[in-house]
């Protein structure tokens, strides 16, 4: 009779509870399937950036920036941003130089083209850019205003998320009249003399991209000229911008809106001068993205490209600098107010290409020439 009992026991074993195992697993299988590829992917960097516990990211040297990021980041992942503020320039020569010492302490560089192109990418030391997208949105080029823009040739290294034309003239309400500057040839003018700022154009920043803009279209001669007003030159912002808003300069040159932007909120003169008849050329201003090899934190990374490419990361930096992205779904109407324009509300992909110079291919071949002329006239 046991013998019996324990026949049945496998038969039930053999005929009843397997085929319901081999029923239920296909269900299983789906069940994991039916999730996204870039969902787990995007599970296992975050579970992994939690690990790491932080992000080191150079940004420019904005508090509202900086603020923006972290809580920002801290809030969304609980994940730390460890933002260090720099010009540009300083930033990319700490990291070159710590890079050819063996250090790694950045994983994340953002900021203006230039100093990336002439001293980033001759070192070898970033990472392509397109493997570390996961985030559908993100990586849809459709919700880009034309589609992803890269700043170097090989389109791999420098992604470029802004695209805005912006007032690069500054002047004090209380001394002058816009009007009295309609056309770059008005800064030549004698009672000038002594009473202008501008952020040193021998350096890379939005005062030498400024300063190039000029030399394509007014030439060396035109420069030797307003080199000769004995301008106030400068590379702290917030030197160049004080001194506008207390009245010791009339204009300045070279400083956007998040230069301004404490003296812009509490009222005082400054405003920008409304663009002159040359026109003004399209800047990517600090919205260049590259990430550095060998990175520290390379999860946490990840994770930060992503969000600060995503809907709520433009926004907050956009709205921290004063600057447009090209993200469709942000809103950069507001910006007018500041003397900034997103490219997508008012040109075409076209105008675009025509108008930038923060390419390497016109970084080479107009803003370089046009710092090697300043360091003439200049030094």
């Amino acid at each position: 009779m046991m013998r019996n009992s324990l026949m049945k026991k496998c038969f039930f074993l053999t005929n009843g509870f397997f085929p319901i195992i081999f029923f239920l697993v296909p269900y299983a299988v789906a069940g994991q399937a039916s999730q996204p590829t870039w969902q787990s992917e995007w599970d296992r960097t975050l579970e992994a950036a939690k690990t790491e516990g932080k992000v080191v990211v150079s940004v420019p040297a904005s508090a509202e920036l900086r603020k923006g990021l972290e809580d920002g980041f801290k809030k969304r992942f609980g994940i730390e941003a460890e933002t260090v503020v720099a010009r540009g320039a300083s930033a990319v020569r700490k990291i070159v130089e710590e890079g050819r010492s063996g250090i790694r302490y950045f994983d994340v560089h953002l900021g203006g083209s230039e100093s990336i192109v002439t001293g980033m990418l001759p070192e070898g030391i970033l990472e392509p850019i397109e493997p570390w997208l996961i985030l559908p949105d993100v990586k849809d080029p459709k919700n880009w205003w034309g589609g992803h823009i890269w700043i170097d040739n090989a389109k791999r290294f420098v992604y470029s998320f802004l695209a805005y034309q912006t007032e690069n003239i500054w002047y004090n309400a209380d001394l002058m009249k816009p009007e009295e500057v309609r056309s770059f040839d008005d800064l030549l003018l004698p009672k000038w003399l002594g009473k202008i700022g501008y952020l040193d154009p021998r350096t890379p920043g939005s005062g030498a991209s400024f300063w190039s803009y000029m030399w394509y279209l007014k030439g060396e001669a035109y420069l030797k000229r307003l080199a000769d007003q004995k301008m106030l030159i400068s590379r702290d912002q917030r030197l160049l911008a004080e001194n506008l808003a207390k009245g010791k300069t009339h204009l300045t040159i070279g400083l956007t809106f998040y230069s301004f932007q404490p003296f812009f909120r509490a009222g005082l003169p400054v405003k920008p001068l409304p663009t002159p008849k040359e026109g003004v050329y399209v800047s990517g201003g600090s919205g260049h993205l590259t990430i550095m090899k060998n990175l520290p934190h390379p999860n946490a990374a990840k994770v930060f490209v992503n969000w600060l490419l995503s809907k709520e990361g433009q926004a907050i930096f956009g709205r921290a600098m004063g600057m447009g992205t090209r993200r469709y779904d942000v809103d950069t109407k507001w910006l007018k107010e500041a003397g900034v324009v997103a490219a997508k509300d008012i040109i075409t992909v076209d105008q675009y290409y025509k108008l930038e110079n923060q390419s390497e291919e016109k970084i080479n071949k107009i803003r370089e020439p046009a710092a090697a002329v300043a360091r003439k006239l200049l030094d």
